[in-house]
């Protein structure tokens, strides 16, 4: 793997709304997803995040995996109610103690921790004040982030503002697959504007509080395509692409909306606002699984739903459609618009994996999948692409959103009855693919 920079970093990712648990403990607060989670509907088969992983006490059996995988890194969050539990005001000292076990744990096991700031988890006494539709938000949120880094900025030095800016704002404002499930244009907009303030005036306080930080943000970006090819979804697919893909890209690193959005959400941007947001970043991070496909729909927000792959794609896992050259050009056209290095931060495959006869999980569907969009890297790497990382989604099988636990992810099993871990197939070929990159074969 010659193509690779000696410095590339081999990581795995996980969030703490996803694999914590531990929801009512040592004085955590609520999060819109522990209120979504009670809402009829709001879930598949009505699962919650109340214990997840429990990787609240087990987490140093999950550094544990991590060292015996061989990874360099571990992007985690941390869950903005577990240390402020009403999303401002009176800090929770349990939480915030529980962040410097975990990360000194993982620095003890020779991994550099990736701390992402905020994964989806708005406290929900903020959603009751407005959420990301107040203005305010950005300061809470700066605020959240200076207690952070002056907290764990002695030892952590890689950050993440966000992660996945357009899938939390659209579908938790557009489209109701997500917390809060607000349906509303207007809100989504306000929405859009002010978690792009907030990302800028958090950054300039981890940068001002944590010497030498190396700052991104997790952009998940995939190419938009009319269903079909059929030119009636085209303008669907013009604006979902605005909306998934550049809406947040563009205003932080060039300094402006792309035409449709800038002309809708114009109302609410003020002097000065858009220097706020554009501010300097060391890296990007990327988010891929598979395209997108579009089409007209008039009883949603926008006009646009999600549309079908076409019947002959290649499927793994949950079925996504497979498109690895869709990767590579993702990388070489991030490469091309925004002149930055990338860290991939997310790819994987999900799957219904259960054990045999004898307790074991041979993923080969999953395995695949990463081996073919690892060859995409490299053929973009080739082309150009200056990609120094790349970590897989994710370690431990986790609560997915409102898929709830049906889709495994993780390179890890979990049972989530005796919460034993049992590392799967593609565990061995990820900690293979390390050591083999490593060694230059």
């Amino acid at each position: 793997m010659a193509d690779l920079p000696k410095d590339f970093v081999w990581g795995v990712s996980t969030s703490a709304y996803q694999i914590e648990g531990a929801a009512a403990a040592d004085g955590r607060g609520p999060s819109i997803w522990d209120t979504r989670c009670r809402t009829a509907g709001g879930v598949v088969n009505g699962d919650t995040g109340d214990v997840a992983c429990d990787h609240y006490h087990r987490y140093a059996e999950d550094v544990a995996l991590m060292r015996g995988l061989g990874v360099d890194a571990y992007r985690f969050s941390v869950s903005w109610p577990r240390v402020l539990p009403r999303g401002r005001g009176v800090v929770n000292q349990p939480g915030l103690d529980f962040y410097d076990r975990l990360i000194d744990t993982v620095l003890e096991a020779g991994i550099e921790p990736w701390l992402c700031v905020y994964h989806w988890d708005l406290p929900q006494a903020l959603h009751d004040l407005g959420s990301w539709a107040n203005r305010d938000s950005a300061g809470w949120y700066a605020d959240y982030a200076a207690l952070l880094a002056r907290r764990y900025g002695d030892r952590v030095k890689r950050w993440i503002t966000f992660n996945e800016f357009s899938v939390f704002t659209l579908f938790g404002y557009a489209i109701p697959w997500a917390a809060p499930g607000i349906t509303d244009r207007e809100q989504h907009l306000r929405a859009i504007h002010h978690v792009n303030l907030a990302h800028g005036a958090g950054l300039d306080v981890i940068r001002a509080l944590v010497p030498g930080a190396s700052i991104g943000a997790v952009h998940n970006r995939q190419k938009v395509l009319p269903e079909g090819g059929r030119p009636e979804n085209a303008e669907a697919a013009a604006l979902l692409d605005e909306h998934w893909n550049l809406t947040f890209c563009d205003p932080q690193l060039l300094g402006h909306y792309p035409p449709r959005v800038a002309r809708a959400i114009e109302p609410y941007v003020r002097a000065g606002d858009m220097a706020r947001i554009c501010r300097p970043t060391d890296w990007f991070g990327l988010n891929h699984y598979g395209p997108i496909f579009a089409r007209v729909n008039p009883d949603m927000t926008w006009g646009y739903g999600w549309g079908d792959a076409p019947p002959d794609s290649p499927t793994y896992g949950v079925g996504w459609a497979i498109f690895p050259d869709a990767f590579r050009d993702e990388l070489l056209e991030i490469t091309r618009r925004y002149r930055m290095p990338i860290v991939i931060t997310e790819n994987g495959c999900g799957g219904s994996d259960s054990p045999d006869e004898s307790g074991a999980i041979d993923d080969q569907h999953r395995i695949n999948y990463l081996r073919i969009y690892n060859a995409s890297m490299h053929e973009a790497i080739r082309g150009g692409a200056d990609v120094r990382g790349y970590f897989v989604w994710s370690l431990l099988d986790n609560f997915e959103w409102g898929s709830g636990y049906g889709n495994r992810f993780g390179i890890v099993h979990v049972d989530f009855e005796s919460q034993k871990r049992t590392p799967k197939a593609s565990a061995r070929w990820y900690a293979d693919l390390i050591k083999s990159a490593r060694s230059g074969a």
